[in-house]
């Protein structure tokens, strides 16, 4: 049963995509929405299905005759996966309303399916190697939603992705040539699967790999130096998009990252060393700069693309600390920045669509014309802040703590400190966005003159306020999340 589950689950999204695409019955409007809800719901299903079954692996097929192919389900495939199909499910009821005058939305909805199928892959990745087949396959079925729109902006925003990718990604392949000639086993282990020989005799070189491959991984989640196609690609992308490669694309360069650190090397491999430091150090830069460039930036979406620079490095900073409680923390805000980051890329896009204005400084008094899309914009924010008892306060809370008890020399005080400073651009960058909105001193025909559309329609707005109630939800209600992050941790710190 497990078998059929772990083939199903990444398989399903993909027919349901191509026939989208293809099949001449889903030209028409209501079947194609049909359709794809279905699909959305039977993947968001079979996901449930599959972490219900449990900690179980699977060889699927052999490369050649030494490269196996693996799924593998465990406690944090599980936590990443339910996050995929979840979110994927979301955004893609959005999408109705969005997409309802776009010239080529089947297309949207094929490489839409065809990307949940591989994030779902990698999640229940179980080799390096199957790890960085299903990374590359991403790759590839996302470049086609930023460049989704066929403008010069959209075309460009989709090079400069797909260029970044390639080089993090050859970066990630160069270790995986190194480590999986150096693993005692093939399959991820916590605790590492390098044989003590290589720990003993290679552990200089070693460094520098992991280097190299965290860096080229991390290229997806943003860090630094290899952050620059973020803020390009995010703003050029169709909302819907642009909401799950910033709340969600963007963690599989997180989940890669773990598996390297702690399922492949093992964190007795890097704490205290050196690399340790340089990591840190290039999370840390990256928070503080991710917030100052978005606190700079008139574009709506480009500053929330800035601000996805800067959370996502939270996490990262977070598992380089190599800290039980710091990870906690790290691997909640997985969840938390992905609720509330998806949020306002939605809300973004309904800004955009009903008032056709991309730059904050046009957005004073929107908010009486559009009350709802700008309460859950403002929630978001606030929780994005990390202002309890919103989702965002528990994850900041927990890493700050990891950083102060860790006892990393200068990083116990720099390390808040730098938190603290982001969360307050945090709160410069967005929360401004919303006093505009709400206190425009306008009477209400120079509002409609202003913003002669209001609300958007229900298939954008239902999306938009579940993940506003979500994100109330888990900042007061966060113990399941807290019990599914403690079976990840335990066995690894």
């Amino acid at each position: 049963m497990q078998t059929l589950l772990f083939v199903s689950a990444p398989l399903l999204p993909a027919v349901f995509g191509l026939l989208c695409g293809l099949a001449p019955a889903f030209r028409g409007r209501k079947a194609r929405h049909a359709w794809v809800t279905l699909g959305l719901v039977a993947a968001f299903g079979l996901t449930l299905a599959l972490c219900a079954t449990g900690d179980g692996s699977v060889t699927l097929f052999t490369l050649g005759a030494t490269i196996p192919i693996i799924a593998r389900s465990d406690a944090l495939s599980r936590l990443f996966a339910v996050l995929v199909s979840g979110m994927w499910l979301v955004a893609g009821v959005y999408s109705f309303g969005y997409l309802e005058h776009d010239s080529a939305p089947r297309r949207y909805f094929l490489f839409y399916f065809l990307t949940e199928g591989a994030l779902l892959a990698l999640c229940f990745a179980g080799t390096m190697v199957t790890m960085y087949l299903c990374f590359e396959t991403m790759t590839l079925c996302s470049v086609a939603l930023v460049l989704h729109n066929r403008t010069r902006e959209a075309v460009a925003a989709g090079l400069k992705y797909l260029l970044y990718s390639i080089a993090g990604a050859m970066m990630g392949l160069f270790g995986i040539f190194y480590l999986t000639e150096h693993a005692a086993a093939a399959e991820f282990m916590p605790g590492g699967i390098l044989t003590a020989e290589t720990l003993r005799r290679d552990g200089g070189t070693l460094l520098w790999v992991l280097l190299v491959t965290l860096i080229g991984f991390g290229t997806k989640a943003g860090l630094f130096p290899m952050h620059g196609w973020l803020p390009t690609a995010h703003p050029a992308a169709p909302a819907p998009a642009s909401a799950v490669l910033s709340g969600v694309i963007v963690k599989s360069g997180v989940l890669c990252v773990l598996r390297i650190l702690y399922y492949v090397a093992g964190p007795e491999v890097f704490a205290g060393t050196w690399l340790q430091t340089v990591l840190l150090a290039l999370a840390l830069v990256t928070v503080f700069m991710g917030s100052m460039l978005a606190l700079l930036e008139n574009n709506l979406k480009k500053r929330l693309a800035y601000s996805t620079v800067s959370q996502i490095s939270y996490i990262l900073f977070g598992l380089f600390l190599c800290d039980a409680q710091a990870m906690s923390g790290a691997l909640m805000h997985v969840w938390f920045h992905s609720i509330l980051k998806t949020a306002l890329f939605l809300c973004a896009g309904a800004i955009l669509v009903q008032t056709g204005r991309a730059g904050v400084d046009g957005l004073t008094g929107v908010g009486k014309r559009m009350p709802v899309t700008l309460w859950c914009f403002t929630l978001a924010g606030v929780g994005l802040i990390g202002i309890p008892p919103l989702a965002g306060f528990l994850s900041k809370w927990y890493l700050a703590r990891g950083a102060l008890e860790g006892g990393l020399a200068v990083f116990s005080w720099l390390g808040p400190v730098v938190l603290l400073v982001s969360a307050l651009l945090t709160a410069g960058y967005l929360l401004p966005v919303s006093t505009a909105a709400f206190f425009p001193g306008m009477g209400k025909d120079a509002l409609a003159t202003a913003f002669p559309r209001g609300e958007a329609g229900a298939a954008m707005r239902w999306p938009m306020l579940l993940l506003a109630a979500l994100a109330l939800l888990a900042g007061l209600w966060p113990a399941p999340l807290m019990r599914a992050v403690d079976a990840i941790v335990r066995p690894l710190l």
